[in-house]
C-alpha cells in the first residue's frame, strides 16, 4: 500500500484554486456534522448523487427536496467521514497544485468539475438502480491523479509504504505510486462488483482517472507540436 506524502515537483504560482477547493470541502464536510438527529444522513440524501434519480430523472425522496440536476456537482463536496475527506484532500493538495500551475486557476476548476461529472457518469450508467448517494470528491480528484500521470510520470513522490510488516518511507516515481493506485481501483470495481462496491465507488475513481489522463494526452500542446512537425515533414 501507498501512501503518497509529498512530491518534488515545485509550482511557479500559489495554487490558489486548489486551496480554494480543499476549504470549501472541508467547511461543507464541518457544517454537516454538526446537523442534529439524522441531520446528518438527510443532508447527504439530499445533495449526495443517487444514481436512479439521475438514470430516470425522478426524485427518490420527495419529503426532502434537493437539486437532482446538481447534485452531480453539489455530491463532489460531501464526505462521510473525517478519514474519507482527509484522504481526498491530501491527495488533492499533494497532485492539485500542479495541475493547477499548469493550467490556470479558472481551467484547474473547470477541469476537476468535468472530471468529478465523468466519474459520477460512469458510475450512473454501471449502477443505474442504485439508492445510495454518492459522496466524495474522489472522482474528480481522480481525474486530477490521472492528469498528473501524464505530464509528471517521472516526478519523485515522498510515499509511506505498507508491505506487511514492512513499513517505509520512499521516493517513487509518480508513475508507480499512481499506476499502483489506479490497477488498485480498477481490481476493486471488478472485484466488488457483486456486492455494490462495499460502500466505496470504485468504479467512479476509475471514470476520473482514465478521463483526467485521456483529457491531457488529447489536447496536450506536446502532442499538437509532434503531430504538426510529423505532418510538415512527411
Amino acid at each position: 500500500m501507498f501512501i503518497p506524502l509529498k512530491d518534488e515537483n515545485p509550482t511557479r504560482n500559489k495554487p490558489i484554486a486548489t486551496f480554494i477547493l480543499i476549504v470549501i470541502n472541508c467547511l461543507v464536510y464541518f457544517y454537516s456534522i454538526t446537523l442534529q438527529g439524522n441531520g446528518f444522513q438527510i443532508f447527504m440524501y439530499q445533495f449526495g448523487l443517487i444514481p436512479t434519480e439521475i438514470f430516470h430523472l425522478s426524485e427518490l425522496t420527495p419529503n426532502y427536496p434537493s437539486p437532482l440536476l446538481l447534485s452531480p456537482f453539489t455530491s463532489m463536496f460531501l464526505h462521510g467521514g473525517f478519514m474519507h475527506l482527509a484522504g481526498n484532500m491530501l491527495y488533492l493538495w499533494i497532485f492539485g497544485n500542479n495541475i493547477e500551475d499548469h493550467l490556470g486557476p479558472f481551467k484547474f476548476i473547470i477541469f476537476y468539475l468535468v472530471s468529478g461529472l465523468a466519474a459520477s457518469f460512469l458510475f450512473v450508467i454501471f449502477s443505474p438502480s442504485s439508492q445510495v448517494p454518492m459522496i466524495g470528491a474522489s472522482g474528480a480528484i481522480a481525474g486530477v491523479l490521472g492528469g498528473y500521470l501524464f505530464l509528471f510520470p517521472r516526478t519523485r513522490v515522498l510515499t509511506l509504504m505498507f508491505l506487511f510488516y514492512f513499513i517505509r518511507m520512499i521516493y517513487l516515481p509518480a508513475k508507480v505510486v499512481l499506476g499502483f493506485w489506479f490497477v488498485y481501483q480498477l481490481f476493486m470495481s471488478v472485484f466488488s462488483a457483486g456486492d455494490g462496491g462495499g460502500g466505496v465507488a470504485w468504479l467512479a475513481h476509475v471514470g476520473g482517472f482514465a478521463f483526467g489522463y485521456l483529457w491531457f494526452r488529447l489536447t496536450s500542446k506536446r502532442r499538437l507540436k509532434k503531430w504538426q512537425s510529423k505532418v510538415y515533414t512527411e
